[in-house]
């Protein structure tokens, strides 16, 4: 009795979707065996016509063997049902929902908790249960007032606990505690009204496209990177077969891929730890603008690597950085590891190979012999100060732009309603987002007014925040992030403004940047802060007992640095660094602020 339910249930399931789909004049696709809750239903659509590619059917036939025989479990659930059927099973699902004939803790976990990524939708059952983050595409950083104001109604409802919005390393937006519905629904209107979409933004799939929020703005731009984030956006997401959004020949990577385009020699895309960086150059003869070719920089659990340098010159023409991502994907995707996924990055398959051959193997063996291309070009030997993103600076057109610090990246309903109203008023209702969690208004007339409108509406948000909390950067956290060990984002914005009563960073140029991470996983980048904190255990004396008792902590990295000079510290200073007591912390990280960096302590330490 309880198997013949299932199969009803999951009938009536896709016949909501194939009547949604019928709606909406789409074809679902779907496969002869619908695999929930460890049964098997036979399922016969009538309203599919034609066969769908998926990202398997883009797999050489070695490659497939490879995952059946050594995949791991996650290889295995992509085998067992193609990913790229969440483009169509998140809205039947969403429909059942719904309609209150079916729930969500019904869905196939295969399919709740990995297959949905490739829609988007991040499963957060285990600290909001029921719930979804949902992760979008912004190339190039950049976000319409409208769509701003889209997802501020859609995370309204959930309250200001859990309705947030985080901008992230990736130049990105999240959205946390939606339901599958109001997922779903909110993708819809992003796809039919804005342009933008979520689909591939997540697990194995090459993520959002990293840019210079400076980029058509800058005094000392040598590329506008927004042609370019654009085009390979559409590149990865769009279906040419189709026209619509999702495309299956990148839809079975063996593991997340990066790309960022840098615009000048500030390098505010973070270029080298993304697995394709694109460094923008002059030709040594001809003056030519073109970029050097970076490869394979990642940050995991079990290594933080900085990209190698391919030795290859390309021309700042959009069509061969297109040639050349394509390339590397191809390469990426057919023959790099499906075993252990700690081992699956793009670096390993380079380090495979020895950069020399991989560069054979893409310019003899991918690209079309047209390609035109030279070994990479020095870079200016003059040294060069990179500019701080916050506060106020000058266009070259007379116009201005201005950056708003927004602590840790977390932003309310309320402070989305505030930067959209902003954007409409001063910068033709265009928002940038910056890696460093921050936003930017470009083409401003009136900066000054900006910033008064700003300080009139909110005491969070700054054009001018203090030093240490201004550059700080904070991953997700125990909050809402299941893999973290620590609680990261309101315990860093309250420590950093600490910090800020104790010294005086002021003088720290380059800026002294607090990066804070939950777990070895480093979202937070913290091996590229002044100071990095990723979430370790530690151990403190309990005076009641006189025994050592586990508390939360951190280890502590020192002295990493960004722009055309970055560097990585892979190895702590401090391990096993408590943070309970949060005035201590602030007091070991003064200490270390001084010892490391040209801070001095505030001349007025205000009261704790």
């Amino acid at each position: 009795m309880r198997q013949q339910r299932a199969a009803v249930r999951m009938r009536w399931v896709w016949l909501v979707a194939l009547w949604t789909a019928a709606c909406r004049g789409l074809v679902i696709p779907g496969a002869g065996v619908v695999r929930r809750a460890g049964q098997r239903v036979l399922s016969s659509l009538p309203g599919r016509r034609k066969r769908q590619a998926t990202g398997i059917s883009f797999l050489p036939a070695e490659t497939v063997e490879r995952a059946k025989s050594e995949g791991n479990k996650i290889e295995q659930t992509k085998l067992a049902k193609d990913p790229t059927s969440a483009w169509r099973d998140l809205f039947a699902y969403a429909a059942a929902v719904r309609s209150g004939k079916y729930s969500v803790e019904e869905i196939e976990a295969g399919d709740a908790n990995i297959r949905l990524k490739w829609a988007g939708m991040l499963s957060r059952f285990k600290k909001t249960p029921g719930r979804f983050m949902l992760r979008l595409r912004t190339p190039n950083g950049i976000v319409r007032s409208a769509a701003l104001r889209e997802y501020a109604a859609a995370i309204e409802p959930y309250g200001p606990e859990l309705g947030v919005m985080d901008v992230t390393t990736r130049q990105n937006v999240q959205l946390r505690g939606l339901t599958i519905e109001d997922g779903a629904a909110l993708i819809e209107k992003l796809h039919a009204s804005h342009n933008q979409t979520s689909f591939q933004s997540a697990m194995d799939n090459v993520r959002n496209v990293v840019g210079s929020p400076l980029a058509g703005v800058d005094e000392a731009e040598l590329v506008d990177t927004r042609p370019f984030c654009e085009a390979l956006n559409d590149l990865i997401s769009l279906d040419p077969a189709t026209g619509k959004r999702g495309n299956p020949k990148w839809g079975n990577l063996p593991r997340k891929f990066n790309i960022a385009v840098s615009g000048s020699r500030d390098d505010f895309a973070h270029v080298r730890i993304n697995d394709v960086g694109l460094e923008p150059v002059a030709h040594g003869e001809t003056g030519e603008i073109g970029f050097n070719v970076v490869l394979g920089g990642y940050f995991s659990i079990k290594r933080a690597a900085s990209a190698v340098d391919l030795d290859l010159w390309i021309p700042a023409e959009v069509p061969a950085v297109l040639d050349l991502c394509t390339a590397v994907l191809e390469l990426f995707r057919d023959e790099g590891k499906r075993g252990d996924r700690q081992k699956a990055r793009l670096m390993w398959l380079v380090e495979a190979y020895g950069v020399p051959e991989f560069k054979r193997r893409l310019l003899d063996d991918k690209l079309p012999a047209t390609f035109r291309h030279d070994a990479a070009q020095p870079l200016p030997a003059e040294p060069y100060r990179r500019r701080d993103l916050l506060g106020v600076a000058p266009q070259p057109d007379g116009l201005s732009r201005v950056g708003v610090h927004v602590p840790v990246g977390r932003l309310s309903v309320a402070e989305m309603r505030l930067l959209a109203d902003l954007a409409d008023a001063h910068s033709a209702g265009e928002i940038r987002l910056t890696v460093e969690q921050n936003v930017l208004f470009p083409n401003v007339r009136d900066p000054d007014a900006l910033a008064a409108d700003l300080a009139a509406r909110s005491a969070r948000l700054a054009v001018d925040p203090a030093p240490v909390s201004g550059h700080t950067v904070s991953c997700t956290g125990a909050q809402f992030c299941p893999l973290a060990i620590i609680e990261t984002k309101q315990l860093a914005e309250r420590v950093s403004a600490k910090l800020d009563r104790i010294i005086d960073a002021s003088a720290c140029d380059p800026p002294l940047r607090l990066h804070w991470t939950g777990c070895p996983n480093s979202c937070g980048q913290v091996q590229l802060g002044s100071i990095g904190l990723m979430g370790a255990p530690a151990r403190r004396l309990d005076p009641a007992t006189g025994k050592n008792k586990a508390v939360p902590g951190c280890n502590v990295f020192v002295g990493g640095t960004v722009g055309e000079d970055m560097r990585l510290v892979t190895e702590p200073l401090l391990k096993g660094l408590p943070i309970d007591d949060e005035d201590e912390l602030a007091r070991n990280l003064a200490d270390l602020a001084l010892k490391h960096f040209p801070a001095v302590r505030a001349k007025k330490v205000a009261a704790r």
